[in-house]
């Protein structure tokens, strides 16, 4: 018989305890050391920001002196860069710039772009740098628009045209097609009235000029003068009157500007040096010395040299049996001499007081034949009129112009009424 030994109790609660501190003990560990938890994780690429394009630019205005090299060096043109520019630019446009020219230079990020050199209102050249350079000549486009002033004479036509918002150079121009007929200094009045029909020439949106005349009108002393710009065929641009008649004369009606009449044509007059009655066989007219002469006709040159109480004296042969004479000079245009052919308006000579004169004077003839006449009264042959083919079609015109005067008329006028 096997005999079984008794274990103590408190062994088996002994043994209990350890078994449990044990457990809690692994539990703990395990607890511990418990692998981490799988994360996800995403590989990001990091992108620098791009540079803000910042685009800046400078106006250089050419001086005198100055040339393309040193310009593009103050302006931090690189020196590869200028040579590839000059080497473009063949036919040295670039390089031909004058004092005034202004030249743009456009930055990106501190780095010459292009470079603008504007030679006038319409034109400029444009070098575009890149990976490539490239030249390109720049022209502007001009619209010609019609623009009318009306007025009315109420001091000197030109503070009247100005009042009536013409531009200088139409009133100019007004003058000078009418000035064959009028002399705006002397022969204007108090409530003549003007009317011009005239283009303005605009490049995108801005007026750049006042461009020409095409029809005028002026009704002076109660007598109407009209002018319709015409093309023809072989003068080119004309100026007739609305008869087809050319409102240019073959001689100009005075042969020198901004004078004025100091002693009339006068068969008895009393000699203001000789004292005694010789007649006076032209006109003389008062201005300072050295102002420019003009011949009064196309011709040729028959005389130049002294002629007694004249002093230095000029004579032109002109077609027609026509002479004038110019005397009292202070000197010949360098180039005139006899035989010189000269065209009408051209400079001869220059006003002086040479042989008997009491002043700086011009004493001017107009001759027909032998015949001497009154420069200021007589007749002066017009220019070529239209041809008479194109006549119909030059009314058709006129008619036109004058229509546009009636319209801008009644408009100012419903105008000013409200």
């Amino acid at each position: 018989m096997i005999e079984y030994k008794r274990i103590s109790f408190k062994y088996v609660v002994l043994a209990f305890l350890i078994a449990a501190f044990l457990i809690i003990l692994l539990s703990v560990d395990r607890k511990n050391n418990e692998a981490p938890p799988i994360e996800d994780v995403f590989i990001e690429e990091l992108f620098k920001p791009e540079l803000e394009r910042v685009e800046t630019s400078a106006i250089h205005e050419v001086k005198d002196g100055e040339n393309l090299s040193i310009i593009f060096e103050d302006y931090r043109v690189p020196l590869n860069t200028v040579y590839k520019i000059l080497k473009l630019d063949r036919s040295n446009e670039l390089r031909n710039i004058r004092p005034g020219d202004e030249i743009k230079f456009s930055f990106l990020n501190d780095e010459i772009n292009r470079i603008e050199i504007k030679k006038d209102i319409l034109n400029s050249i444009r070098v575009d740098i890149g990976e490539d350079i490239s030249i390109e000549k720049i022209v502007k486009e001009v619209e010609k628009l019609k623009s009318i002033s009306m007025g009315e004479i109420q001091s000197s036509f030109y503070e009247s045209g100005l009042k009536a918002n013409m531009p200088d150079s139409i009133i100019m121009d007004f003058a000078f097609i009418f000035g064959w007929d009028i002399d705006f200094i002397f022969d204007v009045r108090n409530g003549d009235t003007f009317s011009v029909i005239y283009e303005t020439d605009y490049s995108e949106g801005e007026k750049i000029s006042s461009g020409d005349i095409i029809f005028a009108e002026f009704i002076n002393n109660g007598q109407r003068y009209t002018a319709q710009r015409y093309f023809d065929d072989e003068l080119g641009k004309q100026y007739f009157d609305e008869n087809g008649k050319n409102v240019k004369k073959a001689f100009l009606r005075a042969p020198l500007d901004f004078a004025y009449i100091s002693s009339h044509f006068n068969p008895n007059r009393m000699h203001p040096i000789l004292h005694k009655i010789k007649a006076h066989n032209g006109v003389d007219y008062a201005a300072r010395r050295n102002t420019p002469i003009k011949a009064s006709g196309e011709g040729v040159i028959s005389f130049a040299g002294w002629k007694s109480g004249y002093g230095r004296t000029l004579e032109i042969r002109h077609g027609g049996n026509i002479s004038t004479l110019y005397a009292h000079l202070e000197k010949f245009e360098s180039k005139i001499k006899v035989g010189t052919k000269v065209s009408q308006g051209q400079i001869i000579a220059f006003v002086g007081d040479s042989g008997l004169a009491t002043a700086p004077h011009l004493h001017y003839e107009f001759r027909i034949g032998d015949k001497r006449t009154d420069p200021v009264k007589v007749e002066l042959p017009s220019a070529k009129p239209i041809d008479q083919s194109k006549l119909e079609g030059f009314k058709a015109i006129v008619e036109e112009s004058k229509e546009a005067l009636k319209v801008f008329d009644l408009e100012s006028n419903e105008v000013a009424y409200e």
